[in-house]
Formats: C-alpha cells, sequence, structure tokens
C-alpha cells in the first residue's frame, strides 16, 4: 500500500503559476489600476468603429482627427481623479499629445498607467455555430508585446465575444475562445504587461436574464480554467466582463439591483479572489445605466465580493463628450466638461454613491451597436 501510494504521488503535481521577472511588477500594477473609485478609459477604437463615430457629427475618419480624439479625453484637466488607466490603440501609443509628449509620457506624468489593445480583430470561427467569431492575433504576440512595453504600455487588453443564439453559444467558440485568452494572457504576463481578459457575452439577442446568466457562467467558468492550466498569476491580471442583463431585443430592461445580483452571483461562481479587480464593459448600455448598475453592485453588501468592481468604458464615457465637440476646436472645454463629468458618474458608481439626479435624459440615450466590433 505505501509502494502504492508513493507511486501515485509521484505521479501528482501541484499546480505552478509562470516564471517571470515582472511577477512583482505586474502585481502591483494591477493593485494601481484597482484603486478606489477609479476606473479605465477604453480609448482603444480601431479605425473602423472611429468611422462609425465620426459619421454622426459630420468628422473625417484620418488619423490626425483620431488623435485629436484621444487628446480631447486626455486633456481633460483632473480627469486622473476618476481614471487610473487607458487603454489606447496601436496607432496612438507612438502619437503625440498636443504638446509634443507621447500619450504614455502624458499619462505617467499624471499617475495614469498606459494599456494596449493587442488583439487583431475577429474572423469567422469554422467550427463553431454561423455568427460566431474567434479572435486572431497570437502570431508574433511576443515580439509585440515586448515592442508595446518598451513604449510604455504596462497592462493589455484582449477582447473576445460570445453571440447567444437559441439561448446558448457552440462548445466550440467556448474552449477556443478560453484557450486564446489564457494564451494571450500567458504571454502577456511574460512580456511583463498585466493582461485584462475580455470574454464579452453579447448584449445582442432576445434572450432573457437568466439565459444571460447561465451562458456567462459557463463562459467565465471555462476562461478561469483554461487561465489556471496556462499558469497565469491571477494577482497580476483583471478581468472585463459583460454584466448580466437581458438581450437587446427582449424587450426587457433589467432594474439595477437584478443586474448587479445576477452578475455578482455569476462572478463568485467562477472568478478566484485572487483576481484583484473586475472593470465591466458598458456593452451599448445608456450611460446612465452604465453607472446604475454598477452602483448597485458596489452598493450591494449581501453578496460575496473579494474583487473590486470597476469600470472600463469607451462610449459611456466618450458619447456625451463627441457629441458636444463635433470635431471643432472651439467646443472643446465643453466636450471635456462632458467627459468630465460622465467620469465623475462612474467614479461615483465605483463607490456606491452614484446619484441618477446628476444626469440629464440625454446620458438615458441607447448606445447599442449591433454586432459591435473594435
Amino acid at each position: 500500500m505505501a509502494a502504492r501510494m508513493t507511486v501515485l504521488a509521484g505521479h501528482l503535481q501541484t499546480h505552478e503559476t509562470i516564471q517571470t521577472p515582472f511577477k512583482d511588477e505586474l502585481i502591483a500594477n494591477a493593485k494601481a489600476i484597482c484603486a478606489p473609485g477609479k476606473g479605465i478609459l477604453a480609448a482603444d477604437e480601431s479605425q473602423g468603429s472611429c468611422d462609425k463615430r465620426f459619421k454622426p457629427i459630420g468628422l473625417e475618419n484620418n488619423e490626425e482627427n483620431r488623435r485629436r480624439y484621444r487628446a480631447l479625453m486626455i486633456g481633460a484637466p483632473g480627469f486622473e481623479k476618476y481614471i487610473s488607466g487607458v487603454i489606447f490603440h496601436e496607432e496612438t501609443l507612438y502619437q503625440k499629445f498636443d504638446d509634443g509628449r507621447s500619450f504614455p509620457e502624458v499619462c505617467k506624468a499624471l499617475g495614469v498607467i498606459p494599456g494596449i489593445k493587442t488583439d487583431k480583430g475577429m474572423v469567422p470561427a469554422h467550427n463553431g455555430a454561423p455568427g460566431e467569431n474567434e479572435t486572431q492575433g497570437l502570431d508574433g504576440y511576443v515580439a509585440r508585446a515586448a515592442k508595446y512595453y518598451a513604449a510604455g504600455a504596462r497592462f493589455c487588453k484582449w477582447r473576445n465575444t460570445y453571440p447567444i443564439q437559441n439561448g446558448t453559444v457552440s462548445p466550440y467558440l467556448i474552449k477556443r475562445n478560453a484557450e486564446t485568452l489564457a494564451k494571450y494572457a500567458q504571454l502577456s504576463q511574460m512580456a511583463g504587461l498585466v493582461p485584462i481578459v475580455e470574454p464579452e457575452v453579447m448584449i445582442d439577442g432576445d434572450h432573457d436574464i437568466e439565459t444571460c446568466q447561465k451562458v456567462s457562467e459557463k463562459v467565465w467558468a471555462a476562461v478561469t480554467a483554461a487561465l489556471h492550466a496556462h499558469g497565469v498569476i491571477f494577482e497580476g491580471m483583471l478581468l472585463k466582463p459583460n454584466m448580466v442583463v437581458p438581450g437587446s431585443d427582449s424587450g426587457k430592461l433589467a432594474a439595477p439591483v437584478e443586474a448587479a445580483r445576477a452578475t455578482i452571483t455569476t462572478l463568485s461562481r467562477t472568478l478566484p479572489a485572487a483576481v484583484p479587480g473586475v472593470f465591466f464593459l458598458s456593452g451599448g448600455l445608456s450611460e446612465a445605466n452604465a453607472s446604475a448598475y454598477l452602483n448597485a453592485m458596489n452598493a450591494c453588501t449581501d453578496l460575496p465580493k473579494p474583487w473590486v468592481l470597476r469600470f472600463s468604458y469607451a462610449r459611456a464615457l466618450q458619447s456625451s463628450a463627441l457629441k458636444a465637440w463635433q470635431g471643432k476646436d472651439e467646443n472643446k472645454e465643453k466636450a471635456r466638461l462632458a467627459f468630465l463629468h460622465r467620469a465623475a458618474m462612474n467614479s461615483d458608481a465605483a463607490k456606491g454613491i452614484y446619484d441618477a439626479d446628476k444626469d440629464g435624459k440625454g446620458a438615458q440615450a441607447s448606445l447599442f451597436v449591433r454586432g459591435n466590433a473594435y
């Protein structure tokens, strides 16, 4: 019996995380991004997404206007009171702010951590269900990550999407996307970048909130298992999930408390407590609802929340500012005030003290874009 136990013990291995010289730095940066009352500005829209943002205001989508758009937000005085990190598109990482400094240099001077979107967009998932996509960009990733680190980035983001169709997501997509996200996270940590892992169960569809919760639980559990198998350092990563809400075509709008409880419950069943922070995407919610739902999560006191719950918004932080700006320099101050207002509202939501009465009717406008791609 003793001999048999010795053989069995010899075949059992303890879990080990990856070996990286950046371990302490990763953990410190992840913790810094989780600063109280602060969130992330997702300024990583692709050229195609910028085209969608610029057309309604009649602004030409060119490199200089994209630079001006980024500078509009980064130049808002005092934005660092609400924002701990900024996710840049690769183009922006190497562009210059108005004073000639790089965007990462401007952020660092303000105590804001620069980040970078590292995925290369989506392609059809040929072995999945029709309409499903997987994300590309792992080829040559190590060299790219090292280049981004040298340019000043200290965290990164990779997005995978999961559309709910007929109440479910294909097993192929769940496994494929989990493996991709885990490999991305592993390679990022080897290069010194804190990986933000983004498994987005899409809001598109007519499903109810219970279906969103079931699918999200299955997706997030698979991602966590893959991260564990790849030796990812949980303390040195962040999660950027969807909120658990009904589909955009369901005709239903969840109350903040309902969405909050469903989301926290799903996270508590799937995400290790070692992960320091969860930074939600807004996913097409209105500016007001993105704040109200996050607020309800932080105000909740009777469910387990071992991680901080914060925001990583693009449209829900910038839409009002973009409308106020209209691409005109004379509107810059007004646009920056609109951006700072939204940043302040979400900062309050991250503390559980958001007051909806401080928002106007415009904040209720839907920001949903069907099949949204960055």
